[in-house]
């Protein structure tokens, strides 16, 4: 009987998904069609299949296959991630005040926030928690992060790994809030420096904060760093750029097929400063929103943009709700800024022969004015006006990254040395050779677009049995990319010891701890600086 509720709640949840996406075609009678084959199909599957089938995930599968052919971004969503989605956007939830990353078998550690329950129970990052309760996270089937949730001031005890020693804590839950502007300082006597993390309900009055706060303690230039902010609401960008230009003016288009998306938004506040100047960090990982901040104060001349191309998402998401608490989040429009560029770099509607999106050619960007007649362009994320190559991410560090091996490095480096003055904290030659060697012993290795068309080409001349003759020649070609990728590595250095720098002083200092390190040591911050202190400098940036 479940199996058939979940068929009779998933098969209208498709339907609406199909209708949301598709709907203005005006081609109703070939929906409804397409519906009642996919039913049919349904039900004699579920029906007849020689092993026994769950609806459920059957149906997500087919949900999350359908919308892979859009964007990575229009997505459905159930109870857990609507739920994931509200705390992001108030920044408020009730739990262990923590950052964890959800495994198969394990819930770990990623990062403690200061003085929250997780850390007065005396967690690290790197602690791997292997029961909650009574709950084995191997066994729970759900979102085990859920298990850490509960009302505020109940307990929960978690058992965890640390450096292969099971342990155990009591945490007492609480109320976390999760800051949009985690920290703001004077970096000298006369420049602020404000981190902007997340774009929820709170960025721009904690940004209108800082910045107030940091004129009174005499602050005369701003420095705001959107490094690493993936984006979040639209509004609150609009309003963070109003803190810095008058109001009436148009900060973002978006233009969509539906014509009540179309719309143009302006400034509708008195700013707090015109004048002041303003440098913004940017990165890699800022995106969206954060391309809205500094892609608008660019093409406004108000704001010098420093660091390394964006992320490039031009592109405009709207939950609508479905049915029993899930939602879809659907891409309803691309944003453009205020000379008119639209700064998506990847055209997920053409697809390479892989199915992967296509970016778009530098040849292929179109050129834009700014409000004094620099020359920028769309295509491609929100390019700097003073380029740092330090955070330029490569596929090699982001392999690095994503196989958890400068966070895994940075636990045994905790655990094996004692920092006792973080601000004279530097990895030295010999701490890279370490984390050489660590990277062959966790076995790391990844394939090179390069590597998977020699495969593909070399498979193709086996079944054409022409590879006799050229398995010599592609060994030595293989030889040759390793070592390639070897010295892809070195070539990475400083990136690469930037990186752990940085998750091994969280380890110390908490993140607080790292954006004071950041004030003496970052190079982002060093250039900002610069720039501001020259206003001659500064100027020439926006002619």
């Amino acid at each position: 009987m479940k199996k058939f509720l979940k068929k009779r709640f998933l098969i209208p949840v498709l339907a609406l998904v199909v209708f949301s996406t598709t709907a203005f075609k005006n081609d109703f009678f070939e929906i409804a069609k397409q519906l009642e084959i996919f039913t049919s199909l349904y039900k004699e599957l579920n029906m007849n299949y020689v092993d026994e089938t769950n609806p459920g995930d059957l149906m997500d599968t087919a949900i999350k296959s359908m919308l892979t052919e859009l964007d990575p971004y229009t997505q459905f969503m159930n109870e857990q991630d609507v739920e994931a989605a509200r705390i992001n956007n108030t920044g408020d939830y009730t739990g262990i005040g923590a950052k964890v990353k959800t495994l198969k078998d394990k819930l770990v550690i990623v990062e403690p926030y200061k003085d929250y329950p997780a850390d007065k129970a005396g967690l690290k990052a790197g602690d791997e928690i292997i029961k909650v309760g009574n709950a084995l996270v191997s066994d729970y089937k759900e979102n085990a992060g859920d298990l850490l949730k509960g009302t505020p001031d109940s307990s929960v005890e978690v058992t965890y790994l640390r450096q292969g020693k099971t342990q155990t804590a009591t945490i007492k839950r609480a109320e976390v809030e999760i800051k949009a502007v985690p920290y703001f300082s004077m970096v000298n006597d006369k420049t602020g420096y404000i981190v902007l993390s997340q774009f929820n309900q709170k960025a721009s009055a904690e940004t209108r904060y800082a910045v107030r706060d940091l004129k009174a303690q005499g602050a005369q230039r701003i420095i705001l760093d959107l490094r690493g902010n993936p984006g979040g609401l639209l509004n609150e960008a609009i309003e963070i750029v109003n803190l810095f230009v008058p109001k009436g003016q148009l900060v973002v288009t978006t233009k969509s097929k539906v014509e009540k998306y179309n719309k143009t938004y302006y400034t509708q506040r008195e700013p707090l400063d015109t004048d002041i100047p303003l440098v913004v960090l940017i990165d890699g990982n800022s995106a969206s929103a954060s391309e809205i901040v500094s892609g608008s104060l660019q093409d406004l001349d108000r704001a010098v943009i420093v660091g390394s191309r964006s992320f490039g998402k031009g592109l405009v998401q709207r939950p609508k709700e479905l049915i029993y608490g899930t939602q879809v989040k659907i891409t309803i429009s691309r944003y453009y800024t205020p000379s008119g560029r639209c700064i998506q770099a990847l055209d997920y509607w053409h697809r390479d022969e892989n199915g992967e999106a296509v970016r778009i050619n530098q040849e292929n960007y179109n050129e834009f004015k700014t409000k004094n007649g620099r020359k920028v362009f769309d295509g491609g994320g929100v390019f700097p006006d003073e380029e740092l190559k330090l955070g330029k991410n490569t596929p090699i560090t982001k392999a690095i990254t994503n196989d958890d091996l400068i966070f895994n490095f940075a636990t045994k480096y905790y655990y094996s040395h004692n920092i006792s003055d973080v601000s004279k904290f530097k990895l030295s030659d010999a701490d890279f050779a370490d984390f050489k060697n660590y990277l062959k012993t966790n076995n790391f290795s990844f394939e090179t677009s390069t590597e998977k068309a020699f495969a593909k080409a070399f498979d193709e001349a086996k079944k054409e049995g022409l590879n006799d003759n050229i398995s010599k020649d592609y060994s030595a070609l293989l030889s040759s990319l390793d070592a390639s990728k070897n010295n892809a590595i070195d070539k990475n250095k400083d990136l690469i010891l930037n990186l752990l720098n940085e998750e091994i002083i969280k380890r110390y200092v908490y993140r607080e701890g790292l954006y004071d390190y950041y004030k003496t040591h970052d190079p982002g911050i060093k250039k900002a600086d610069e720039i501001l202190s020259s206003p001659t400098e500064y100027m020439d940036y926006l002619r």
